[in-house]
């Protein structure tokens, strides 16, 4: 199994990089998000693994002066330009947090609603972390989250490593289990994480959307985020050339018309506190 990425070093100067490109391409998953778990205006709502700050910012100006978006996140450049947002858009009435909202302190019955766009597949500790963010929300609070279906849901994902793989030492099997993208690929072990850890009303629901983009967008995607920089890392720069040629040629082989049609296949899952 491949290392976790390190949100507050490589891959988080990533995620600030392509913030845009990200945030373009994954817009549809945040207003659905955002329109099911809005508690009104004047309401408190908090963003778990909040990034860039995009939904944060998005709710913020949703709820009106008189609400309040908290975004929570493990990395130190992610928040900075989340912080850096708030400021250029003038909205004052979003604040962000640093640590992991498995473990930090985010306070009793504070919020009417939480939210995560792909943010919460990452916790060392599922049970406990979502026990946490229970504790966070009042009474009754909306849980509203995104979380990636299985790689098979989602075959664009895993063809880079595929198309590395002839040039790569043997990449270790994945365990499914653990904290990572597809964590929570099977609903029934989201259901039984939430059940377990006192949410009731339970719904888990598909959550398919067009993500067309171009080649070139998703080649860099590709080679500054995911599975594949990592594995990178030590190979000279013949292998590294001979993989990026492959990965071109297998990525450009779905592409239509100038772009890449694919499809981001989720789950939406929502639940009450």
């Amino acid at each position: 199994m491949t290392a976790p990425p390190n949100w507050s070093q490589a891959a988080g100067n990533a995620w600030v990089e392509l913030q845009d490109l990200m945030d373009g391409l994954y817009q549809p998953i945040a207003e659905t998000l955002i329109t099911t778990a809005f508690p009104g205006e004047g309401g408190a709502v908090l963003d778990i693994g909040c990034g860039a700050g995009t939904t944060t910012l998005q709710m913020a100006r949703r709820l009106g002066p008189l609400g309040r978006a908290a975004g929570v996140d493990i990395s130190a450049p992610l928040l900075e330009a989340a912080r850096a947002g708030a400021e250029a858009q003038g909205i004052a009435n979003a604040t962000f947090l640093q640590g992991d909202a498995q473990t930090l302190d985010l306070g009793t019955a504070a919020y009417e609603a939480a939210i995560s766009r792909f943010g919460v597949m990452f916790f060392a500790d599922f049970d406990s972390a979502f026990a946490n963010l229970r504790r966070a929300l009042k009474p009754g609070g909306r849980l509203a989250f995104a979380c990636w279906r299985s790689p098979a849901d989602n075959p664009l994902a895993s063809a880079p490593l595929e198309a590395a793989a002839p040039f790569l030492p043997p990449i270790p099997q994945a365990d499914p289990d653990a904290p990572g993208r597809w964590a929570f690929a099977d609903p029934d072990r989201v259901r039984g994480i939430l059940t377990r850890s006192g949410w009731r009303d339970i719904e888990i629901a598909p959550l398919d959307v067009p993500t067309p983009i171009a080649l070139d967008d998703l080649m860099r995607l590709t080679f500054r985020l995911g599975a594949l920089p990592p594995l990178l890392q030590q190979a000279d720069a013949a292998t590294r050339e001979k993989v990026h040629a492959a990965v071109a040629e297998r990525l450009a082989s779905y592409e239509v018309e100038g772009v890449v049609p694919m499809t981001a296949a989720c789950w939406r899952v929502t639940a009450r506190g």
